[in-house]
């Protein structure tokens, strides 16, 4: 595995999971059945996933030196490159129930002004000219404006590095209409998300086949090299702009908590680039990561002991089509790395 990733994570968060005895009642006092804490924001998690591999990472963030995710991320070992700011991270909260339901309150975040982006832009720009891939990860905090992921990816050209995006909402819209200069090479939706871009229900990019490969091209037209879309407990799709698709599904799993599956999908597929991986192998560990963080609690991410590659089923096509039968084998019959 060679290579570095680096990853920005401009609204960190600590992750507070509440597990729930049952079903939330609301207006009943709840005894809980326990807690954790994690150090969260989409690329925190991203980079813990990738360091907890063994992979070249450092996470990009802003952060006081003695605030609480500092502290833990320090702990876990996780290299970090820091912009100090006044506001203490937010705590996001993450309710979940014996049947695996999730429900999350999020903090807004610090607002950011015009210096710390400006400190963080260049921060990030000094790590991505050293590095393989640059991940861009997860909401943007109050102050920073819409578009600033399609300028942080036009402003990355010059370094050399490739670069993935996972956003949604307003940044996701921003970044796509911003033309192809500002498309990522990897652009990471769900359902839900393509189905924003596209103009379409989100029902139509789940159940028809055709729908979901029209809403994926829509975003190669505005010139982004290869679409990772998630699909929860039916898995992911990987599409590249030269027309090759790809649909893997999951092992079976006992899901405990959703909470960081889909950064832990976006790690995986890295890993696997990193090592050098076809377009259909990156698939596949991108789909067992994300199936290994969904089995584990609150948002702990797996090692690659705990990500089964080799139950992930990988085939040509989109789900459901014609062409979607026959599975590819794994290629190395065991988990990348």
């Amino acid at each position: 595995m060679t290579g570095r990733v680096v990853t920005l994570t401009a609204n960190p968060s600590l992750d507070r999971t509440l597990d729930l005895p049952g079903p939330l009642a609301e207006g009943a006092i709840v005894r809980l059945a326990g807690t954790s804490t994690e150090p969260g924001g989409k690329g925190v998690n991203v980079a813990r996933a990738i360091a907890a591999a063994g992979g070249d990472v450092v996470s990009v963030l802003p952060a006081a030196a003695g605030d609480p995710i500092v502290t833990a991320l320090r702990a876990l070992g996780l290299e970090l490159a820091t912009v100090p700011v006044q506001s203490p991270v937010r705590t996001n909260y993450t309710l979940v129930d014996p049947a695996g339901t999730t429900t999350k309150l999020n903090e807004p975040g610090a607002e950011l002004t015009e210096a710390t982006r400006a400190a963080l832009t260049g921060v990030l720009h000094g790590h991505a000219a050293a590095a393989r891939w640059v991940a861009l990860s997860g909401s943007l905090p109050p102050g920073a404006p819409v578009d600033w992921y399609a300028q942080l990816v036009t402003s990355l050209r010059d370094t050399g590095a490739r670069v993935a995006v996972d956003t949604s909402e307003a940044p996701l819209l921003a970044l796509m209409a911003a033309g192809p200069a500002a498309a990522p090479d990897l652009l990471k939706p769900n359902a839900e998300e393509l189905a924003q871009l596209a103009g379409v229900s989100e029902d139509d990019v789940l159940r028809d086949p055709e729908a979901t490969l029209a809403a994926v091209r829509t975003v190669h037209d505005r010139g982004v090299a290869e679409v990772l879309l998630t699909l929860g407990a039916d898995g992911a799709l990987l599409s590249t702009a030269g027309g090759e698709v790809w649909t893997a599904r999951p092992p079976r799993i006992t899901v405990r908590s959703t909470v960081g599956a889909g950064d832990c999908s976006l790690a995986g597929y890295l890993l696997a680039d990193l090592a050098g991986a076809p377009p259909a192998e990156r698939l596949r560990n991108a789909v067992a990561y994300g199936a290994a963080s969904a089995s584990l609690p609150g948002s702990a991410v797996p090692t690659p002991a705990q990500v089964n590659g080799p139950a992930v089923r990988v085939t040509a096509g989109a789900p459901g089509s014609p062409a979607n039968t026959s599975p590819i084998p794994p290629a190395t019959g065991r988990a990348v790395p």
